[in-house]
């Protein structure tokens, strides 16, 4: 046990680096956010919303999914999705993270190594109900940050985001109303700063489809 104890250790001193690998989103303070921030409140807004969700949650199983979900950027790096827009770029990134979560599948062994190396996957694929609570977590917590950072950070395609969040909550009542009320925040933040909210969704009707 002690030799797996040790590799534990090592995935943990990786993990380490999640402290430290900035995201594009800042603090209501002006700091700019780690990883390991968003994961945190991404597990707490789990633990908050799971008695409003329409069906019965495997709250464990998604809190872990939540904790495991970026854990391959302490190897592959944070990427914004924004940048993220050719086929190639997505590629490019598939390969990182693969290889990174291949690492701590091989790293931490068949038995707890297996578990996050499933889990890991199941986020990515979105198919079962606590995958796609998962992912909508995801989506709003990065919302409800920029909500809370000054209107100076927040660049033109993530004022577009804004208006995007019901492509990833449609499946669940709570979600979405939820969705609607971090909307209407980020709707009342443009607005106070001067932005034509209604030329935004113009620009998302004309390059999304907007989910409801």
């Amino acid at each position: 046990m002690k030799d797996q104890l040790k590799n534990v250790l090592e995935v943990l001193a990786l993990a380490e680096r999640l402290k430290f690998e900035l995201r594009h989103s800042w603090l209501s303070n002006g700091r700019q956010e780690s990883v390991a921030e968003h994961t945190w409140r991404m597990s707490l807004m789990v633990v908050l919303l799971e008695p409003y969700l329409d069906n019965e949650l495997d709250t464990a199983r998604t809190l872990k999914m939540v904790i495991v979900h970026d854990l391959v950027e302490a190897e592959a790096g944070d990427i914004p999705a924004f940048e993220v827009t050719t086929a190639k770029a997505k590629e490019l990134k598939q390969i990182k993270e693969l290889k990174a979560i291949e690492n701590l599948r091989i790293k931490l062994g068949n038995g707890i190594g297996q578990h996050v190396y499933e889990l890991w996957h199941e986020f990515e694929e979105k198919k079962t109900y606590e995958a796609k609570v998962a992912n909508a977590l995801d989506k709003l917590e990065v919302q409800i940050q920029h909500n809370h950072a000054d209107i100076s950070t927040w660049l033109e395609v993530e004022q577009e985001l804004a208006f995007l969040m019901g492509t990833h909550t449609s499946f669940d009542t709570c979600l979405t109303q939820f969705k609607e009320l971090i909307e209407e925040l980020a709707v009342q933040k443009m607005e106070s700063a001067g932005i034509d909210t209604i030329a935004v969704k113009e620009r998302v009707s004309a390059q999304y489809t907007i989910g409801t």
